[in-house]
């Protein structure tokens, strides 16, 4: 049972992180030090792999949605960079109470986004694309691909078809280091953020049922227009 609301919960971690006391609360001294926290967590990653710009916008939208009660994990934030060559490590699962990354994975794109960095998104059916933004996780069920994980898109003509689109993330057989010796990048999907077989079911099980996902590019058009960020 939780005793606190996610409001209350999250305004406890977030102090505790940047050092704060209860004594220092007062007006905007939460607003004005989300950069602070965000470059302290990012620091405390210490990861060669994770871009801080997709950690920043990732924790910036993670605040907001925390405070709108969108979000059962609080302590997960999972972060797909798609600006990023699919030859590298682009999938991240952080623990935010924790301060580190619990996993990072190779992770295929959709086969019209792009060769091997994604740069065209859709929220289309059968645009066989990818979908940028924010996603809170669903159910799991059995598919064609086995354990699959539901995801519902949050930001409406963004990604807000994912569940039309049937958008899941599962594993996929061209989703390994084989697959790029071959073909000089990883295999594509048809806009499924599609994993490695390896440690698939642990994986679902930690980020389903509602814990955030943020799916991130350098794209100036998204950047601009989600209300998010």
């Amino acid at each position: 049972m939780k005793i606190f609301n996610k409001a209350f919960v999250f305004t406890i971690l977030f102090f505790s992180l940047s050092g704060y006391s209860f004594a220092h609360l007062q007006g905007d001294t939460l607003t004005s030090n989300n950069n602070n926290v965000a470059q302290q967590i990012y620091s405390s990653l210490n990861s060669k792999e994770l871009s801080y710009n997709a950690f920043a916008h990732a924790f910036s939208g993670y605040q907001k949605l925390i405070s709108e009660n969108q979000i059962d994990k609080e302590n997960i934030i999972t972060i797909i960079d798609f600006s990023k060559s699919s030859k590298k490590e682009r999938f991240f699962i952080i623990d935010i109470s924790k301060q580190k990354i619990i996993y990072e994975s190779l992770v295929a794109h959709g086969k019209n986004s792009g060769w091997d960095v994604p740069s065209s998104f859709s929220n289309l059916s059968n645009s066989y694309k990818s979908s940028l933004g924010f996603y809170v996780t669903g159910e799991t069920y059995s598919g064609k691909h086995g354990l699959s994980l539901k995801l519902d898109g949050l930001e409406k003509g963004i990604n807000d078809n994912a569940r039309k689109r049937h958008i899941v993330i599962h594993a996929a057989d061209y989703v390994n280091s084989g697959i790029i010796k071959k073909l000089g990048r990883l295999g594509r999907s048809y806009g499924c953020p599609s994993l490695p077989a390896e440690n698939y079911s642990q994986i679902i099980d930690l980020i389903k049922d509602k814990s955030l996902i943020f799916i991130y590019s350098n794209q100036r058009e998204y950047l601009n227009s989600s209300k998010y960020l």
